[in-house]
């Protein structure tokens, strides 16, 4: 499912996406896997009221003034109340996260959690795993979203190549996960004209390595953002909506 409202100043083309009237720079679309950067960037802080659009600014200022921010895209999957810490609180937490990104312009694409019966080998300290030693799980996975942002990353880079006035001229990744290695190496070598940038979800403290095989296409890179940052960049208390405000949670 997405949802979809359009950027202030912007204007919306034939194409169905939102640009601004007048771009003065390189125009930049971030796609923003949302399960990555949660536990990558603000799991267990008190920074998950994020305001993400302003941060993306922020980080594209840094790397390159030159830098114009004309959409974000968001990609997540509802939580499921039964098994989230807070249950039907942790549920009412991202959709209120949700509708004040949606304020912001920010395009909310949302897939789905899929909760099957599984076996896996069981977990034994002092022995590998082995398909002889196997025992019964709850098997939880994010369904469509992954999918979803690899097509709509694909598709951005087709069509600024059939419209490029009116296209973006720079796609930046925000994640982490390696499964998006082919959807990367495809823009890149269908798209060569298209810039690809990575900022890669981590805390300062986390110290990974970069994954080789996102870098390796990427002609820039955001290593980590910081906690004060982070900090720098939040919603206030309550976001402005089309219909009631977005409140940030009290547990936040």
């Amino acid at each position: 499912m997405l949802i979809q409202f359009g950027i202030d100043q912007g204007e919306k083309t034939g194409l169905g996406r939102f640009f601004r009237i007048r771009s003065l720079g390189v125009r930049t679309h971030c796609f923003v896997d949302g399960y990555n950067l949660y536990y990558g960037l603000v799991a267990g802080t008190p920074y998950k009221w994020l305001d993400l659009p302003a941060l993306l600014r922020h980080i594209l200022r840094v790397q390159d003034p030159g830098f114009d921010l004309v959409q974000i895209s968001y990609f997540t999957a509802p939580v499921k109340p039964a098994l989230a810490s807070r249950g039907e609180a942790s549920l009412h937490a991202q959709r209120a996260y949700l509708r004040a990104l949606l304020a912001k312009g920010v395009l909310v694409h949302e897939g789905r959690h899929q909760l099957e019966p599984a076996r896996a080998p069981a977990f034994q300290s002092d022995a590998p795993a082995s398909r002889l030693n196997m025992t019964d799980i709850w098997k939880l996975e994010e369904k469509e979203t992954d999918v979803s942002l690899a097509i709509e990353m694909y598709r951005a880079a087709s069509r600024s190549g059939a419209m490029p006035e009116a296209g973006i001229e720079q796609i930046v990744l925000v994640s982490a996960d390696t499964d998006f290695a082919p959807a990367v190496r495809a823009i890149r070598e269908d798209f060569p004209e298209m810039r690809l940038g990575l900022i890669l979800p981590h805390r300062e403290t986390a110290h990974r390595p970069p994954p080789g095989s996102l870098t390796v296409n990427a002609d820039w890179i955001r290593r980590h953002v910081t906690t004060k940052e982070l900090s720098a960049h939040q919603f206030p208390d309550r976001v402005a909506t089309r219909k009631k405000p977005a409140r940030k949670p009290e547990y936040w």
